[in-house]
């Protein structure tokens, strides 16, 4: 019996020297700095409370409410799916969904704080994800990538810097006590680079299956992407980017200027398309590469929020490349920082580098179920990473989709963006509105119907939400565009008797327009 239990722990040790040697090997590409997680949760946090403060509670009665252009009976007819489990659905209230959304916002500021992270990214998880399926008409891709990364984000230790801790009251001397522990466990697993480039610790950062699956997510995103734009005829010629900045209802900010110098959106068509060709460094390479990589797909996106209207997406993509800056891109970032008035020192709890806390207390639930929980949650992240990678080979063309599936909308919220094909028509919506005098006029600015492009097509959609659901409705059925009929009617002068709702194309080119409007009316109803 005693050789018998030699022989196992002499298995278990040489197990657990083993998988310490492959995480150590992988964790200066799979691992996260606990600064980066912290600066992520804070990301996650302000992108909740832009999304449901900037965007979705100004427009709360026209996109969530029974008496706005999506009524629960059209969601359940059109998407009964999606109306059977969001919570929003349960009521048509305009003031319910305000105080559904207080909640969401209470929960990302719980987030924000680092206040019981798990269950605050839980909670803003389903708050969120029930409010997108409520109307999934006022969504893009950028809100899909970010309900996937508040899941992951339950796999992460968000709280391993700048957090308030679980219990949310943390003292001076806590504090400090909690800080200096972070601080030498950091020394103590610190070795300084050797070569130019200087290979930081693996020690420093956390590598788990989590960090793992969330940073290989993003490189499928962009994989995905490259991928759709080497099997488009529009992107390797070099027009497609031109053609985008003819769209001119997605055009905004410093759009307008960019869109008049052919050459230059001709060289943003193909630095585009190298870097995400290059977007295996952001896990292959370490160091300065790294940090190169990450910042430029940084300076990309936030390109991308200056000149065109993409809701979150780019915000979105920023908070998540800040996963990869590695441990000695966050002592710069920290050296900086301390010349500045503030905090002298962060909070958190100190890691080690396989993701244990060092100060992890006693727990009341057996080993055993804590085992059995940890296996499940590793299925259960594994799972849901393979399905996302065969959604997104599906997305652009690698994988043939069931009959039932391939018929649906998957374009429409696939994380392509602008592939293989950019859209070739810009498009913008006209409403006459026809008097009791039997006058007809337009109903945006009161004056001549008219279809002729506008000097401005993103200026016709009064807000970000407004041009999502236009986007996505623009050949819908009429069941879908009555509901919206009757919301133009229930805001229009009482002299109204009728509208009509049309939707406008015009083909585009890399050089600008091409042809005449075509108008084409979608429904009319009266008021």
């Amino acid at each position: 019996m005693t050789t018998l239990r030699r022989r196992l722990s002499k298995a278990g040790s040489r197990y657990a020297a083993a998988r310490e040697s492959l995480r150590g090997r992988a964790a200066p590409h799979l691992g996260i700095d606990p600064r980066a997680l912290g600066a992520f949760r804070i990301a996650l946090a302000l992108l909740l409370l832009g999304d449901l403060l900037v965007y979705r509670l100004p427009e709360v009665g026209a996109f969530y409410a029974d008496d706005g252009v999506l009524p629960r009976s059209t969601l359940a007819e059109v998407y009964p799916a999606l109306e059977s489990v969001s919570i929003h659905a349960v009521s048509g209230s305009a003031r319910v969904q305000a105080l559904l959304l207080a909640a969401a916002a209470v929960a990302a500021v719980a987030l924000l704080v680092g206040y019981r992270t798990r269950a605050s990214t839980g909670v803003s998880l389903l708050l969120l994800a029930s409010l997108y399926a409520r109307n999934p008409y006022v969504i893009n891709g950028g809100n899909t990538i970010l309900v996937v990364f508040l899941f992951l984000a339950l796999f992460l230790p968000l709280d391993a810097r700048w957090s308030t801790g679980t219990d949310g009251r943390v003292g001076r001397a806590d504090r400090a006590d909690r800080a200096d522990r972070a601080d030498r466990a950091d020394r103590r697993n610190v070795v300084e680079r050797a070569d130019d480039e200087g290979a930081e610790s693996a020690d420093r950062r956390i590598c788990s299956l989590g960090t793992a699956v969330t940073l290989l997510t993003l490189l499928s995103i962009y994989a995905a992407n490259v991928v759709s734009k080497y099997r488009s005829d529009a992107w390797m010629s070099g027009t497609a980017v031109p053609r985008i900045f003819q769209i001119e209802e997605f055009v905004v900010g410093l759009g307008p200027l960019v869109s008049e110098r052919a050459a230059l959106l001709a060289a943003m068509n193909w630095l585009w398309v190298a870097l995400l060709s290059a977007s295996v460094l952001l896990i292959v390479a370490t160091g300065r590469l790294r940090v190169a990589v990450a910042l430029a797909f940084v300076s990309a996106h936030l390109g991308m929020a200056a000149t065109m209207r993409l809701g979150v997406f780019p915000f979105v993509m920023v908070g998540v490349l800040l996963l990869f800056l590695p441990p000695r891109a966050w002592d710069v970032i920290e050296s900086v920082a301390s010349k500045f008035p503030g905090p002298s020192r962060v909070t958190g709890r100190a890691y080690r580098s396989d993701g244990g806390c060092t100060e992890e207390p006693a727990s009341p639930v057996p080993y055993g179920v804590r085992r059995g929980i940890r296996v499940g949650a590793a299925v259960l992240l594994v799972g849901f990473f393979l399905a996302l990678v065969w959604w997104q080979a599906a997305g652009v063309g690698l994988v043939d989709l069931p009959a039932s599936e391939s018929a649906g909308e998957l374009s429409e919220v696939s994380w392509s963006f602008f592939a293989p094909n950019p859209p070739d028509t810009s498009s913008w919506y006209v409403v006459r509105a026809t008097l009791e005098s039997g006058e007809s006029v337009g109903v945006r600015d009161g004056g001549a119907v008219s279809f002729d492009r506008p000097p401005d097509a993103a200026d016709t959609y009064p807000s970000t939400l407004w041009h999502q659901f236009g986007h996505r409705m623009r050949y819908a059925g009429e069941t879908r565009y009555r509901p919206v009929a009757e919301y133009v009617c229930e805001h229009a002068d009482p002299s109204v008797e009728s509208v009509t709702v049309f939707h406008v194309e015009q083909e585009v080119g890399p050089s600008g327009p091409v042809g005449e409007p075509e108008p084409q009316e979608r429904i009319s109803v009266a008021c």
